[in-house]
């Protein structure tokens, strides 16, 4: 809870893979929330009010999830309205002109989501992403790398090398859509 607030006012893009851990958390718990507390939220020294909150906040993370049918897969309708606010600003610094170097990282990471959406449409049993926004395939993309890393598995490094260019990118747009948030950019 206390991570998510800040990252949601300080980089979108890190609070939506932070979101995207915090679902898998709370699927890896099978929405058990005692289980929860006493096995995680545990670790954590806080003072009773800020532990009631972040229970608090975890029970109702856990309850919309239910509600919103994502028990086994999916993202939190509040997580796809940030994913699709940045969308919007990079459709929006995309068309244009003032923005030459987002369009520039835009470019040098455009390989990374042909090649990213070729290699699922090949692997078995995988789903369709045609529908998917470029932004998700990058975030995707991010996201599998973390876990590799979580699991202690070998990310190559061409694929350091891709998701390098891809945090950039995200970084970048974060930056511009709190920027816009603030005061509007003169798109």
């Amino acid at each position: 809870m206390i991570i998510a607030n800040r990252l949601r006012t300080t980089n979108r893009a890190e609070y939506i893979l932070y979101m995207w851990q915090v679902e898998d958390l709370l699927r890896s718990f099978h929405f058990d929330l005692d289980h929860l507390r006493e096995h995680y939220l545990a670790n954590f020294q806080l003072d009773d009010a800020v532990r009631r909150q972040t229970e608090q906040w975890y029970e109702d993370l856990a309850r919309m999830m239910v509600e919103e049918g994502i028990r086994e897969r999916g993202h939190l309708q509040i997580v796809r309205n940030a994913l699709n606010d940045l969308g919007d600003m990079h459709r929006r610094l995309l068309a244009s002109e003032k923005f030459p170097y987002y369009k520039g990282m835009y470019y040098k990471v455009l390989p990374y989501i042909v090649e990213l959406r070729a290699k699922n449409a090949a692997s078995p049993g995988a789903q369709d992403a045609s529908g998917e926004d470029e932004l998700e395939t990058l975030f995707n993309a991010l996201y599998g790398t973390l876990l590799l890393r979580l699991q202690h598995r070998e990310v190559t490094p061409e694929t350091r090398k891709a998701m390098q260019d891809i945090s950039t990118l995200l970084g970048q747009l974060s930056d511009y859509y709190l920027k816009d948030r603030e005061e509007p950019l003169e798109l």
